[in-house]
C-alpha cells in the first residue's frame, strides 16, 4: 500500500463513478480528480453508506455544504460501495454533494489509507486548486471526523496562503 501523500504534494489524477442528489434526481456520472483544478476540494473519505458516524459525518458536510462553496470548494465524498448504494444513502439523508464508488479501493491504496476489514480509514484530504495536497487528517479510530468548522478555517487559509 502506498504512503500517504506528503503535504504540497501533486495528487495524481484519478476517476471513480458516482452520483448527486439534484432534486429528486440522482445524477451519475464519472468524477475526474482534474476537473476540479482551479477550484479546492474536499475528499471526505468514509468506510461505509448508513452507517452511524459515516451517516453524522456526511450529514454534517451536506449540512454545511455553503460553508465550502462559500469558499469555492465542492465535496466528493468516497467509500467502497457501489453508485446504487450511494444512491440510496443520498435520498434516504437527502446529501447533496457527490458521493463516490472506489470499489476496488485503488484511489484509497494511493492515498494510502486501505484498511482491511474496514474498507478504508475515515479520512479527509483537502485539495488546492493547483492540484497539491493543501491539509490532511487520517483517523486512526473511525469514531471521530473532522467538522465543518476545521475544514472551512484550513480552506479559508487557502485565501491568504
Amino acid at each position: 500500500m502506498a504512503a500517504s501523500p506528503d503535504l504540497g504534494s501533486q495528487i495524481g489524477n484519478f476517476t471513480l463513478p458516482g452520483g448527486v442528489l439534484d432534486g429528486d434526481t440522482f445524477v451519475r456520472r464519472d468524477y475526474r480528480l482534474d476537473e476540479r483544478r482551479g477550484h479546492p476540494l474536499v475528499l471526505a473519505f468514509y468506510p461505509g453508506d448508513d452507517t452511524t458516524v459515516c451517516t453524522k459525518q456526511m450529514c454534517s458536510y451536506s449540512s454545511g455544504l455553503e460553508s465550502f462553496t462559500e469558499l469555492g470548494a465542492e465535496v466528493w465524498g468516497v467509500s467502497p460501495q457501489d453508485v446504487d448504494s450511494h444512491e440510496a444513502f443520498a435520498r434516504k439523508y437527502d446529501l447533496r454533494f457527490p458521493l463516490l464508488a472506489d470499489t476496488d479501493r485503488d484511489v484509497a491504496k494511493a492515498f494510502g489509507i486501505a484498511a482491511p476489514g474496514i474498507g478504508l480509514r475515515r479520512s479527509v484530504f483537502l485539495i488546492a486548486p493547483d492540484g497539491t495536497l493543501h491539509w490532511k487528517h487520517v483517523a486512526l479510530l473511525g469514531a471521530t471526523f473532522q467538522s465543518v468548522d476545521t475544514l472551512s478555517r484550513e480552506l479559508a487559509g487557502l485565501k491568504t496562503a
